[in-house]
Order: structure tokens, then sequence, then C-alpha cells
């Protein structure tokens, strides 16, 4: 392998890592030395790839909410025109896609939070996203919601992460089918439908 090859997989063989001890032990107690244990880097390398855990946790929730907008994006792309049939397809899409692995729950809902201040702006960048969204699948339809567009699509992301936050901590969590139920509600009635 070549230089750039060996820092590329070194740096994938750290997000795998990450990934996987972020949600198990939390940010917090997730130490680089547990991290280039797991990924099999030295610290050294570590530092040749990110410039501290935050760094590292910054690429880890970057590439779930990429990956989280790509897929309700196709599902929209896909799904019915009117509004109504757009917030079920979109919400199904997001907390399925979300919840079918608990890490990438845990990553987006609580370790971001937990992370503190650092990741403030990742964070406002992804809901960023998900509020374009949500404004550009209304608009699509044609809707006209009797609030300021951005404000709600605001409010409805962040109902949405409360339940999601539940599903992650909850000693007897919520089942999927009814958190996803409950946003689309949520949704459906933000919108008077």
């Amino acid at each position: 392998m070549s230089a750039e090859q060996r820092l590329a997989d070194r740096r994938e063989r750290l997000m795998t890592a990450a990934y996987t001890l972020f949600p198990s032990a939390g940010f917090p107690a997730t130490t680089i030395e547990k991290l280039c244990t797991k990924a099999r880097v030295s610290n050294r390398a570590f530092y040749e790839c990110f410039s501290g855990r935050e760094a590292l946790m910054q690429a880890v929730y970057d590439r779930c909410v990429e990956e989280t907008l790509q897929e309700v994006s196709k599902a929209l792309a896909a799904g019915p025109s009117t509004l109504s049939g757009r917030i079920e397809t979109g919400i199904r899409a997001y907390v399925s896609f979300v919840t079918q692995d608990f890490r990438r729950a845990h990553i987006m809902h609580v370790e971001v939070r937990r992370a503190g201040d650092c990741l403030t702006a990742a964070r406002q960048r992804a809901v960023s996203g998900f509020t374009r969204l949500i404004e550009e699948t209304v608009a699509a339809t044609g809707e006209k919601p009797a609030v300021n567009l951005h404000l709600l699509a605001l409010g409805l992301i962040g109902a949405l992460q409360e339940l999601l936050i539940e599903w992650v901590l909850a000693t007897d969590p919520p089942p999927i089918d009814q958190v996803t139920a409950t946003a689309v509600h949520i949704f459906r009635s933000a919108f008077g439908l």
C-alpha cells in the first residue's frame, strides 16, 4: 500500500473503532488509547489521522448524518407526492435507518451531546440539513403551514430527536413502530393533517 492508502486504512479503522466504542463505553470514557487498541494503530498514527477524540467523533457523526440524509432523500424521491404521504415516508425512512443499528442511533442522538461544545457546529450543520429537507419536501407539495416553516421544521426535528433519545436511553424502550407512529402523528398534526 502507498503511504496515502495506509493513512486512509488507519483512518477507517479508527472510525470503525469509534463507531463501536463511543456508543458502548460513551464518549467521555473512550480514551485515545482504547481507540488505538481497538483499531490496532499506534497513538502516533492516531494523531496523523485526527487532531483528537473530538475530531474523530465529528467524523463518525458526520458520516452517520450524511448516510441518513441520503437514505431519507432516496425514500422521499420514490415516495408519494402528498404531504401526508411524504411525512410518513420520510419519518419511517429516518427512524428505520437510524435504529437498524443501535450504534448509529446512539451516536446521532446521545453521544453527540455528550461530546459537548466541540460538536455544536457539527450538530447545527446536521439540523440545518434535515431542516432544509423538510422545507423542500413541504414546498414540493405546495402546502403552506400556518406558521413559519423554518421554525416549524426545527421544532419537529427536536421532537423526533427526543423520541429517539428515549428509545436509546430507556430501560424499557418503546417499540420502533410506536416511535414512528408518534412522530408521524406529531408531524401531521403540525401541518393540520
